[in-house]
């Protein structure tokens, strides 16, 4: 343990000798030059640039502003409060916030599902300063889409514009306005980073098509319009992807077009009508082996809602079973297509269906069943399968 102390000790003397004595000579030798002190000499100013240069970026400045300034007196900020009972601390009362925005002049508020879900007491704060209570007109937890109503006059509620998400291009301008964390009608721009994006939600819905943002988005944005540079909506901004908690430049919006199917249903009936086909099924090659003589890819129906429309229409279910441990199936029909369109996942059967059709539409089910392939038609229902 001595000895590399000592000899890093001799270094640091040895050292120390050699600066010294280079400090001496160095000494001697510039001791009969005379000093005589420099001036630093400043570089001049730059030339400011000629407004030509300015242009293109003036342009973008003004039509952010503009779009800033026509749209953020239609976004609102949301308040909630939850009340819940717990055995030892008893009633507790919970806030939450979000955005929204104006969608017609006799009051309806556009959100998310998820900012107005089991709120006992909702409150609205206007552009101008005015809070006002609201009430849940309709809410789809599918689409995590809802409707809320305040009390306003015609004169202080300006709808925005609703675009069109299918005119949406990777790498387009858009504009996030919202309330992050609270702070009222917050801008912040990005651009498209994806386009048709499956999302699941935490109600376990399955949202297609989506929107996917840099735009910053925090919480608080949720139920707040994305925008294009025209200021029209083309989604509603409904989640972020974050370690953190906080915005990685990863967001998610539901596409305006959704919203245009949708909201008009909420308004009217409180809800959205989902089209079903009334079965459970499981996918080949993904959740079981499929038979050497059969599709390789395909839907295989396991169960079907008595008196639902699968049952009604002859579809079969398999039987399911469990031997030795691992399940054994026999029979059951196997949706290879709809419409002609291939069927290879759960996921893919709910979003064509839910994105084309609605119930008492009649579709034609291609299915395998005993070696032959058959097109049977059937009447949807109402539902989530």
């Amino acid at each position: 343990m001595r000895r590399p102390m000592i000899i890093l000790m001799g270094l640091v003397v040895f050292s120390s000798g050699l600066l010294l004595g280079a400090a001496a000579v160095f000494a001697r030798m510039t001791a009969a030059i005379p000093f005589a002190p420099q001036r630093l000499a400043l570089a001049a100013t730059p030339t400011p640039l000629p407004e030509s240069v300015y242009n293109e970026l003036n342009a973008y400045d003004q039509i952010m502003i503009n779009v800033y300034e026509r749209a953020s007196p239609s976004v609102v900020h949301i308040t909630t409060r939850q009340t819940t009972t717990d055995w030892f601390y008893g009633v507790t009362a919970r806030e939450g916030t979000g955005s929204g925005f104006v969608y017609d002049t006799v009051g309806h508020i556009v959100t998310n599902f998820h900012v107005v879900e089991n709120a006992a007491e909702l409150n609205v704060l206007l552009a101008n300063g005015d809070s006002l209570p609201a009430q849940v007109v309709g809410t789809d937890r599918y689409y995590d889409l809802a409707v809320i109503h305040i009390d306003a006059p015609p004169d202080v509620l300006t709808p925005l514009e609703l675009g069109d998400s299918s005119l949406l291009r990777v790498g387009q301008t858009v504009v996030a306005i919202g309330n992050p964390f609270g702070l009222d009608r917050t801008l912040t721009t990005g651009v498209v980073s994806a386009l048709g994006r499956q999302l699941e939600t935490d109600s376990g819905a399955l949202l297609g098509q989506v929107i996917q943002t840099d735009a910053a988005i925090n919480p608080g944005n949720s139920g707040g319009p994305l925008l294009d540079t025209h200021g029209r909506v083309v989604g509603i901004n409904t989640a972020i992807n974050s370690p953190s908690g906080g915005s990685v430049g990863i967001g998610f919006a539901v596409p305006v077009n959704v919203v245009k199917r949708v909201v008009p249903d909420l308004v009217s009936a409180g809800r959205y009508a989902h089209p079903s086909l009334g079965i459970q099924v499981i996918e080949l090659g993904a959740e079981i082996t499929p038979a050497a003589g059969g599709p390789q890819q395909g839907l295989l129906i396991v169960k079907t809602d008595a008196d639902g429309p699968a049952s009604n229409a002859g579809l079969q279910a398999a039987e399911v079973g469990i031997r030795r441990g691992r399940y054994v199936v026999a029979g059951g029909d196997i949706i290879v297509a709809i419409n002609g369109q291939p069927m290879t996942s759960r996921n893919a059967m709910l979003l064509y269906l839910d994105e084309n059709f609605r119930p008492g539409d009649t579709v034609t089910l291609t299915i395998f069943r005993n070696g032959q392939l058959l097109d049977v038609p059937v009447s949807l229902g109402e539902g989530y399968m």
